[in-house]
């Protein structure tokens, strides 16, 4: 609550003290299992006849939990930050697996504020611990009934502790659960609680963590989302065979981009391809990471909330993707990436679906990296447009950028300066957009620019520039989709396309430009169908949302509450949005676990 206080500034106080009481469950169970192996050895020397016990090897004890609950609480709160949910296992792998792509990203963290916090809660912890726990304690003589009475009493309020009472349900996250304001639900739920429940529910695959309804139901339900009275497409292309170069740019929330009612001047080049291409204006991530984005993007398949499916690469293996099928088409394949391809599963996902060729930081100079996560997008466009030049055609090439991404390093000046992240971030982009329009100019040089079809998508949104987008808004995975080039029909040119749509459709969408069928891809539509449904779908860690009509409602999984809703007057489509959000998370779970 220290921390984010500027989040909390019109909350009623009394929901802020609400959040102490609400919190207690969960901090008692957390302290009945850590004092487990102390009541053990006490309960076993208690029937000695000891008449002194030392005590000074609880106060080692404790100073390890000291150390490591203070560590945790720093990591967590600069986790929740830049993630909207508090550490979990998600974030422990990824600490773990790719210990070099998690210092860059904690690299704009707060240090100082970090170090303090830190410090304050070692030296405050210390203190107490010294102050509280005797060296020593002496046992009184008691008679063995009266041991054995005090003793059931005690193991079992402390197991009554740890469970949640006496009813039916034990503790889960949710007990902490109490408000409409999320960042007082997160408060009251206690952190390292919540990690261990994480970490020991981590083991998704083989269990539906999400059976809202008969699994017939919920697949029936689902489906109907994706039926068409007619399957056909509006056709914007000249040829049915040209190149195909997408790029996906690395947190470029519709924030940042005018055309997109974001702030003027950071992308002009993005503006400028939007007004002379397709641009598609109700576009959300699936997710709020890089690998959600990357698959859903060019396989069309969902997020699964808590889970990513890039943990599991012998499922990923068999879900369809573009590359995959432009390969069987003809197309000469390639992936480029200026950071670690072994990250996250990317290349086992990118060699697993027909990329014939795959260019990561490996590839590249040390003048070109940055400090932290590698080749920065200058350098990274160029290979691409060097490769381009003697590739025969067709050809796909997708590029994945890096640079606007924590912690915001730069080859050139910061056009929006460095005070704060804001001003980074908006830098950084305006940098990745400068390079767009670099790469397009020298490209409009080539012989094969003019059979050439250039797809611009987000990975993610994010909560910066503005900073005031909740995890669970609609407004955080807002991103934009454009396509762009010469192959594109005259009277298509400066076309907005308002149907509200997600990264996943960006498959069904540029295959039936192609006339290849996209039927494997179930969780795709094609944007350009008049008869497709208007709606999208994201989730985040344990939540969901589900937009249809322009009506956005965010659920969240643990809380079993509604955060969000942008017409709650209109409780008919609020009711349908839930069962359909559902369904639809529940269905998508199945397919994960079945596959």
């Amino acid at each position: 609550m220290f921390i984010f206080h500027i989040k909390l500034r019109n909350i009623p106080l009394s929901q802020k003290f609400a959040a102490y009481y609400h919190a207690l469950r969960l901090d008692l169970s957390t302290t009945a299992y850590l004092v487990i192996i102390p009541l053990l050895i006490y309960t076993f020397w208690y029937f000695t006849n000891r008449e002194k016990i030392n005590f000074n090897w609880i106060r080692h004890y404790n100073a390890v939990l000291i150390v490591l609950f203070s560590v945790i609480s720093v990591i967590n709160f600069n986790i929740y930050r830049e993630w909207g949910s508090k550490v979990n296992s998600r974030a422990i792998e990824f600490a773990i697996l790719t210990p070099g792509e998690s210092l860059a990203s904690s690299a704009s963290s707060p240090i100082f504020l970090t170090l303090l916090v830190l410090l304050v809660l070692l030296a405050v912890g210390f203190y107490l611990n010294f102050l509280l726990v005797k060296r020593q304690i002496n046992f009184t003589k008691t008679p063995l009934g009266v041991k054995f009475i005090i003793t059931i009493i005690v193991l079992t309020t402390n197991f009554l502790l740890i469970r949640g009472g006496t009813g039916r349900a034990p503790n889960t996250q949710s007990m902490a659960y109490f408000s409409n304001y999320q960042i007082l639900n997160h408060t009251a739920l206690n952190t390292e609680w919540n990690l261990v429940s994480s970490i020991l529910a981590s083991n998704k695959s083989k269990k539906n963590l999400y059976k809202y309804f008969n699994q017939k139901e919920a697949d029936l339900q689902a489906s109907n989302l994706f039926k068409v009275e007619k399957d056909t497409t509006i056709s914007i292309l000249k040829t049915e065979r040209p190149n195909v170069v997408i790029f996906i740019l690395e947190s470029f929330t519709a924030d940042l981009i005018k055309s997109l009612d974001g702030e003027s001047g950071i992308t002009p080049n993005l503006d400028n391809l939007a007004k002379n291409g397709v641009l598609f204006s109700q576009i959300y991530a699936t997710g709020n990471r890089t690998d959600k984005g990357l698959i859903g993007s060019l396989t069309g398949f969902p997020t699964l909330a808590v889970g990513s499916i890039v943990k599991w690469p012998e499922k990923m293996q068999k879900i369809p993707a573009i590359s995959q099928k432009l390969y069987e088409n003809g197309y000469h394949t390639s992936f480029y990436y200026g950071g670690e391809s072994e990250f996250d599963n990317y290349k086992a996902f990118v060699l697993g679906h027909q990329y014939k060729k795959l260019i990561d930081r490996k590839s590249f100079d040390k003048k070109d990296m940055s400090a932290n996560w590698g080749a920065y997008d200058g350098p990274l466009f160029n290979r691409q447009l060097k490769n381009a030049n003697t590739t025969k055609q067709p050809f796909f090439s997708t590029i994945l950028s890096l640079t606007n991404h924590e912690p915001f390093e730069l080859p050139v000046k910061q056009k929006f300066g460095n005070a704060d992240n804001a001003q980074k971030f908006k830098s950084t982009a305006f940098y990745t957009d400068s390079c767009i329009g670099s790469y397009l100019n020298e490209a409009k040089k080539q012989a094969w620019y003019k059979n050439t079809l250039f797809v611009f998508i987000a990975d993610h949104g994010h909560p910066l520039p503005k900073n005031n987008h909740e995890i669970y808004e609609p407004q955080r995975y807002h991103i934009p989709l454009i396509f762009y080039g010469d192959v594109i029909k005259e009277e298509f040119r400066g076309k907005v396309y308002n149907k509200t749509g997600s990264q996943q459709d960006l498959p069904a969408t540029l295959l039936a430009q192609l006339n290849i069928k996209a039927n494997n891809f179930k969780w795709s539509k094609n944007l350009l169908n008049p008869y497709t449904r208007n709606f999208a779908y994201f989730s985040w860690d344990d939540g969901f949302g589900f937009i249809e009509n322009g009506h956005t409602v965010t659920f969240d999984n643990v809380g079993k509450s509604v955060l969000h809703n942008s017409k709650a007057e209109d409780a008919t489509q609020t009711n349908k949005n839930i069962i359909n959000g559902k369904s639809y998370l529940q269905s998508v779970y199945q397919q994960f676990i079945n596959l």
